[in-house]
């Protein structure tokens, strides 16, 4: 967690990600340390989620609109995660490429007009483009080549010029750059119901006759429990390397058949797995798996929560939600 006196704005507070970074609040942090949640429409989320909604203070504003942004305000930290990457895949490729390399500009430039020193970027493990089936991991300095004539490239090409710009302004304006590309998650917050895979398997586990899987299931995947990545992002931001991106998720690969088989035994062991799809279904990358080592060994961060123990904790989450 960021020293106790930092003032810290968080933008895309009301997604996975920030729901996330919320409930990690909900631990003992200190009374001089200060969040503030940037939202398009805060009230909906303060009805929504009230709880989570008191553990921060609250701001109304829009990324693609610098006007809205709070520079009366001062924050030592910022973390940058708004993106619709759940709808993402409903909005033009225009809309997406705007929301992410504009939004992320007009941040930067809060961050230089109200002082803050550190800058956290969440960006993405897409930026490294198709993972070569022969690399069990990718590394940090593995970013390959994005075709640019594939609209369907569009998210990761827009983080790359993201993250290109992140650096750009540390190296005008002394601000403190670190940049998380962040791969995939498992937690109560993800939604059951978009193009999630894991998210789907729980949801038909739970509600379904059967456990669908879109492609072949030869696709390999790792999932990071949605409390280590809030700790995990909290760290970079206080203590990641100025400069310095790191992966985020984990390094310990599953292939899609055996995640739904696993999601089956833990959740409903009477279900069957019907693999109802053809190679490349469902999934833009055939492998996505992240090298974590300099995490691991720079800030001491680590997978903490079994990939077991998280599909059990979403369930159970779900559980809840249903019988209220």
């Amino acid at each position: 967690m960021a020293k106790l006196d930092s003032r810290i704005l968080i933008t895309g507070g009301t997604g996975f990600f920030g729901r996330s970074l919320l409930q990690r609040l909900a631990l003992p942090v200190g009374d001089d340390l200060s969040i503030t949640i940037l939202s398009r429409r805060p009230e909906q989320f303060r009805k929504r989620h009230p709880d989570l909604a008191s553990l921060a203070d609250w701001t109304t504003g829009d990324i693609l609109d610098p006007s809205s942004l709070p520079r009366g305000a001062q924050f030592t930290h910022i973390i940058h995660g708004a993106a619709d990457s759940t709808i993402g895949r409903s909005l033009k490729p225009s809309e997406r490429y705007e929301q992410i390399v504009s939004g992320t500009r007009n941040v930067l430039d809060l961050a230089r007009d109200v002082g803050a020193s550190r800058f956290l970027f969440i960006s993405s493990g897409g930026v490294y483009g198709q993972q070569p089936k022969d690399q069990e991991k990718i590394r940090e300095e593995g970013v390959g080549m994005l075709d640019p004539s594939r609209t369907e490239n569009t998210y990761s090409i827009a983080k790359r010029a993201a993250e290109e710009l992140c650096w750009i302004y540390r190296e005008a304006y002394g601000i403190q750059m670190v940049v998380a590309r962040c791969f995939a998650f498992v937690g109560p917050d993800l939604p059951l119901d978009a193009h999630f895979a894991i998210g789907n398997f729980i949801r038909d586990a739970l509600w379904r006759e059967k456990i669908t899987v879109a492609g072949d299931g030869n696709d390999v995947r790792s999932y990071l429990d949605q409390r280590d990545l809030a700790m995990w992002l909290f760290s970079m931001l206080e203590i990641g390397a100025d400069g310095h991106a790191y992966n985020v998720g984990s390094d310990q690969p599953i292939s899609i058949l055996n995640l739904a088989n696993l999601v089956r035994d833990l959740i409903s062991p009477s279900k069957s797995v019907e693999i109802c799809g053809a190679k490349g279904v469902g999934l833009l990358r055939s492998r996505y798996v992240p090298d974590i080592s300099k995490a691991r060994h720079e800030l001491a961060l680590d997978v903490t929560i079994s990939l077991e123990d998280a599909i059990l904790n979403m369930a159970d989450a779900h559980r809840q939600k249903d019988s209220i």
